[in-house]
């Protein structure tokens, strides 16, 4: 266990699991599952919605906003593979002050954001106002860096980071096909298990106090090795539109469970107490607000 210096008393252990189970020495926790009316906001996929392949025929020759731009519309009208509707749990456990046994859950995709059907899908790099858009209309958030350790901890598929070398062209659509061609021959060694949570291909772009300080800048984090040593650690070296082939998108369901019992990861991430266990940089001010504030 890590004992927090900001919440005196207080202790947080992840658990560490594969997909849906925990070990034998695993609690009740490992209980609470993810809604499918979380992912309602999600519109179906489209019969005649274009295949990842026709989308990147699209964007092969733009970038940044304008690249963006055209992913954001496919993953708002629901053009994504259906894996990415079947949330995944994720398990946290804390004590209060008071004493207070807490367990919580958060609900996130199992991948990085994608476009396409299930059959023909690319995994899609984008600036920060496009995620935060994305995931905000959605009714979901970006993750915290501990959340992304957490997940990276508890996923039931661990691919090793890919780095592609690094030129003028990392950010070109090109690259971010390759790397996802790459890393689909990866996560073909595991089997066609798409609803598996899976982590260590991507870094996270992530939701931290350090973009009200340095507003215009993205927030990146992870890319977990093999030893679960993040690769990137958090960094807003970068302009807000800026993305590589190496930055992933995952979402965040904006319910959280608390011993069961569902509540708004907004309340909990403004929780003064509550944030400790979800929140390396503590509480994050009316994070809804934030999101927005990336994208508008």
């Amino acid at each position: 266990m890590k004992k927090l210096s900001a919440l005196a008393g207080t202790t947080i252990a992840v658990f560490f699991m594969a997909i849906h189970s925990v070990s034998a020495a695993g609690t009740g926790a490992a209980n609470q599952s993810c809604s499918k009316e979380l992912t309602s906001k999600i519109p179906a996929r489209k019969a005649n919605a274009p295949s990842g392949k026709a989308v990147m025929q699209q964007v092969m020759r733009l970038g940044g906003s304008e690249r963006d731009a055209v992913f954001t519309r496919e993953a708002l009208s629901g053009n994504m593979p259906s894996f990415l509707y079947d949330l995944t749990p994720v398990f946290f456990s804390g004590k209060l002050p008071d004493g207070q046994d807490i367990r919580m859950t958060i609900c996130v995709t199992p991948d990085y954001l994608a476009v396409g059907s299930d059959s023909d899908f690319v995994r899609v790099p984008m600036g920060l106002p496009a995620a935060a858009e994305i995931a905000d209309r959605l009714e979901f958030f970006l993750p915290t860096t501990k959340m992304v350790d957490a997940i990276y901890a508890q996923a039931g598929i661990h691919l090793a980071p890919s780095p592609m070398k690094p030129t003028n062209k990392m950010s070109s659509t090109d690259y971010l096909m390759r790397h996802n061609q790459t890393v689909e021959g990866q996560r073909a060694g595991f089997g066609r298990i798409p609803a598996a949570l899976t982590a260590g291909q991507k870094k996270d772009i992530v939701l931290s106090n350090r973009l009200r300080k340095v507003p215009g800048r993205v927030a990146i984090y992870g890319w977990h090795r093999t030893n679960g040593k993040p690769i990137q650690p958090l960094s807003t070296v970068h302009g807000a539109s800026y993305a590589d082939y190496s930055h992933g998108v995952r979402l965040v369901s904006d319910t959280a469970y608390i011993n069961g019992e569902a509540r708004s990861l907004t309340s909990i991430m403004q929780d003064p107490q509550l944030s400790q266990i979800v929140s390396s940089e503590g509480p994050i001010a009316r994070a809804r607000g934030l999101l927005a504030s990336l994208y508008k």
